[in-house]
């Protein structure tokens, strides 16, 4: 194995079900109609991160078994990809392990805001959350992993995803969170293996990608397979999975990736 990819969420901020929701996706009995908020996490022979940290960081921990995380990566500081942040926690017990947290100087700063305890230097205890800011201004490497940070826009905040390369090959890009690909990032995208890309409902979205809109990327930049996420209750796995054409799929919790190493 190169890299493994685990989506730990796949969900809408709100998650499925839904909080009072009645609809056929939120009664479904279907697992992969059951969506936790958004995230993924990479294991390489070298290291293992992970991609937001949102309200059910815990939970999705437990549940895939995660007992090693060297790095934690960030798209934008939004409730549902930050709030679990404090679960790292365990990933950084003894006194004098730190953990790597990489985002943009805004998302940051909002990261530093909401768990100043962490980050300020006066809790440095076994047991302690203890992170060490790494502004991205660029790309940057975990382990032998190029990771290319891809500016997106969604809504007012400046969010980012990310293209994974190991060994000169673009093997992975994920861009939970969008609603337009800057020109600068649909150029990066062609030649990726797999794109994993918003795809909210059927329905338009002021900042998040329709179906519609991430199939129009999908076929510009050609991918081997593209991965569907950030999916809302308007949308059942599998009434619509079976309509989306070759190579293009809806992911779900738990699914994992993997690309072979040479």
């Amino acid at each position: 194995m190169s890299m493994q990819l685990t989506f730990l969420g796949t969900g809408t901020s709100v998650g499925i079900p839904v909080i009072g929701c009645d609809c056929a996706v939120c009664r479904s009995p279907d697992p992969k109609d059951k969506r936790l908020r958004c995230s993924v996490y990479i294991r390489t022979p070298e290291m293992a991160w992970v991609v937001d940290t949102g309200p059910d960081f815990r939970t999705q921990c437990l549940r895939e078994n995660i007992r090693k995380i060297d790095s934690a990566i960030f798209t934008h500081p939004h409730m549902d990809h930050l709030t679990g942040f404090d679960e790292l926690r365990r990933f950084t017990v003894e006194i004098d392990h730190f953990m790597p947290v990489y985002g943009t100087p805004e998302c940051l700063a909002v990261l530093e805001r909401m768990f100043n305890y962490a980050f300020n230097g006066e809790n440095r205890y076994r047991g302690y959350l203890k992170p060490f800011p790494k502004p991205i201004h660029g790309p940057f490497h975990l382990g032998e992993t190029k990771v290319t940070p891809l500016p997106v826009q969604h809504g007012k905040v400046d969010t980012i995803g990310y293209l994974f390369e190991r060994g000169g090959k673009k093997l992975c890009a994920y861009i939970p969170d969008c609603k337009t690909l800057l020109p600068r990032t649909m150029e990066a995208l062609h030649g990726v293996d797999t794109l994993i890309i918003d795809a909210l409902r059927h329905t338009p979205h002021p900042t998040h990608m329709s179906f519609e809109e991430s199939l129009a990327v999908q076929r510009e930049i050609r991918p081997r397979q593209t991965w569907f996420t950030h999916i809302q209750c308007e949308i059942m796995h599998a009434v619509e999975d079976p309509k989306l054409p070759p190579g293009v799929n809806i992911a779900y919790d738990g699914l994992k990736l993997e690309w072979a190493g040479e």
